[in-house]
């Protein structure tokens, strides 16, 4: 990342696509993410910069000058991405794709999208905590007006972003009869129940979500029919704001609301992407550094609501029903019969994410684990892919969505391409696994990780400025474009490894069968140590005592980790038991046989 940006001493933006207002965070990200989310990636404070960081970002500067470079960088993206009217600009740029050789208008170049919300909300989140803590170690007048003056801009852009997202958000009734309504019920339909009966049975199972929804006003509208029994509904987020969503009051600065063309019907990506940094707003990081302003926590309280509902929809509808999964019946497929398996990754993700919310049983999350397994073969990750496989396709080109409502503002439809299934499978396997409790499925899902992890390492450039950069698609290398790194993708697999990192920090999980053997051990550990203390006499020399002292205070480290980390307790209970019986073969040949 170091290399690649500071080629020629300034800072190289873009990419593989461009530069726009969504790939200029995800680039960003790709540093500040791991630096504010990980303890020891940290670089607000310069005194505590761990020294194998430092040598990665040599290239940046030393633990003073990274920290400024960031705040100027940082301050650089938000005011290239406010307008002259100081409104903060979301547009989806050079990542919107057309159908046909007729590129995009310029207009529909300039339409606000739930990508650019969504990575808004992050990186100013995330700069936000920064300056917070940088501040207090920034003594010059000059660089402490810098540090505010970014933080205020971080502060207006993430307001905005969080009208913009609900301004977004979207409740699509239709009725039971429509096709949008047989699409849903043949999905959810496993057992081949009768149509009336699934009905109900749906209704039931969503009268909670439909009473919150019932109640929804900020932003999106009032929602109508919704309470009708002939009547079926979603609820998520479009691909940007929605028409005639109404604007949202708020006090605070977030300049000039702007008026939306898309489809008032969710798309799962885009509902995916939301759900994914909506959390980052009530966080624990965001709660105890207090990022938010009173009228921000106003704004997060109407989009967790909205994050509530969604998720209870999308996982219930996914685990609908008393025999097999919705879920597990791939592909997915959508209420406008489009499916795929990377729709079936979206909604696993999400039912993976409801999962964290509460306490599920093994078995639940052993299922998740099994699609996750089946997908990663289905994708060709963890099977080799056959001649002109069109499995390759969900890798590159990708995921192809029409985002209804582009041609609202001139030209024809757009498209958006998602091509991460990846490292979005990566993040959801290393999730699964820190919900597992079970030392033998943990292991079947780790290596289900690792296996994904050896297939990104192999799209990883090889050499040059960009090496260890993503993503060199085997095949494509012939492609000018693809010599370019993609911050999409990179910054998708960095946040994969932060998930990651947050598994490696859990506490090992505690195999019964390995306590009551360590048991066993420091029970004869603490045994023999009593019998070597009685039989001692007081007169011992000092290689004797200082034996003794060594081997007593292993046992009572043994003792101390018994509760969570039994096998290293019974390494040190065999240690002890080695010393003893050392001291006793010593004592043995000194005076003879007993």
């Amino acid at each position: 990342m170091a290399r690649s940006a500071v080629p020629a001493g300034g800072w190289s933006w873009g990419g593989r696509h461009g530069r726009n207002s969504i790939s200029d965070a995800e680039q960003l990200l790709c540093l500040l993410g791991p630096a504010t989310e990980i303890p020891s990636f940290k670089l607000d404070q310069p005194d505590e910069t761990a020294d194998d960081v430092l040598d990665a970002l040599a290239e940046l500067g030393d633990s003073v000058e990274i920290p400024r470079l960031l705040v100027r960088r940082l301050t650089e993206y938000f005011s290239t991405y406010t307008d002259d009217s100081k409104t903060p600009v979301f547009s989806g740029g050079t990542y919107f794709a057309a159908a046909s050789q007729v590129p995009p208008t310029a207009a529909q170049r300039a339409l606000d999208v739930v990508d650019s919300f969504s990575v808004a909300i992050r990186l100013s989140l995330a700069t936000i905590g920064f300056t917070r803590v940088f501040r207090t170690v920034v003594r010059r007048p000059d660089l402490v007006s810098e540090v505010d003056a970014l933080e205020s801009m971080a502060s207006r852009r993430l307001s905005a972003a969080m009208v913009g997202l609900l301004r977004s958000f979207s409740v699509d009734v239709f009725d039971v009869g429509s096709p949008e309504g047989q699409a849903l019920l043949e999905t959810v339909n496993q057992q081949g129940l009768p149509t009336r009966q699934v009905v109900e049975s749906l209704h039931r199972e969503l009268r909670q979500v439909k009473a919150g929804v019932r109640d929804i006003t900020l932003g999106s509208g009032q929602v109508t029919d919704i309470d009708n029994d002939n009547k079926l509904f979603q609820c998520g987020w479009s691909w940007g704001l929605v028409a005639n969503a109404p604007k949202v009051d708020t006090t605070a600065d977030v300049g000039e609301q702007r008026d939306g063309v898309a489809q008032s019907a969710p798309y799962l990506y885009f509902t995916v992407v939301a759900l994914d940094c909506i959390r980052n707003l009530f966080s624990e990081r965001t709660r105890l550094l207090g990022l938010l302003d009173e009228e921000q926590n106003r704004l997060s309280r109407s989009l967790q609501l909205r994050w509530d509902l969604t998720q209870s929809y999308w996982s219930k509808v996914g685990r609908f029903g008393s025999g097999r999964w919705p879920l597990e019946d791939l592909p997915w497929r959508t209420v406008d019969k489009v499916d795929s398996d990377y729709l079936s990754l979206l909604v696993t993700s999400i039912v993976v994410q409801d999962l964290t919310r509460g306490q599920p049983t093994e078995s639940e999350v052993q299922r998740v684990g099994e699609v996750l397994a089946e997908l990663a073969q289905r994708a060709r990750i963890t099977r080799r892919p056959l001649f002109n496989d069109p499995a390759l396709a969900l890798h590159s080109p990708g995921f192809r969505l029409a985002l209804e409502g582009t041609e609202a503002a001139g030209g024809e439809r757009l498209h958006w391409l998602v091509a991460d299934f990846s490292p979005l499978l990566l993040k959801q396997t290393v999730l699964v696994a820190q919900l597992l409790r079970h030392i033998e499925l943990r292991g079947q899902v780790v290596t289900l990780a690792d296996r994904t992890w050896e297939h990104l390492r192999a799209r990883r450039f090889t050499s040059g400025q960009y090496l260890h950069l993503w993503d060199q698609t085997p095949g494509a290398a012939a492609d000018q474009d693809v010599q370019l790194p993609s911050w999409y993708y990179t910054e998708r697999v960095v946040e994969s490894l932060i998930a990651a990192a947050g598994l490696v920090g859990t506490a090992p999980l505690r195999s019964q069968a390995l306590a009551g053997y360590a048991t066993d051990l420091l029970a004869e550990a603490d045994h023999l140590f009593d019998q070597e203390l009685l039989s001692v006499s007081a007169e011992a020399g000092p290689a004797m005592s200082a034996a003794l002292h060594g081997a007593r205070s292993t046992l009572r480290r043994a003792h101390e980790l018994m509760g969570n980390r039994p096998g290293t307790a019974a390494v040190l209970a065999a240690e002890v038991l080695r010393e003893l019986d050392r001291l006793a073969a010593a004592r043995q040949k000194a005076t003879g046989p007993a």
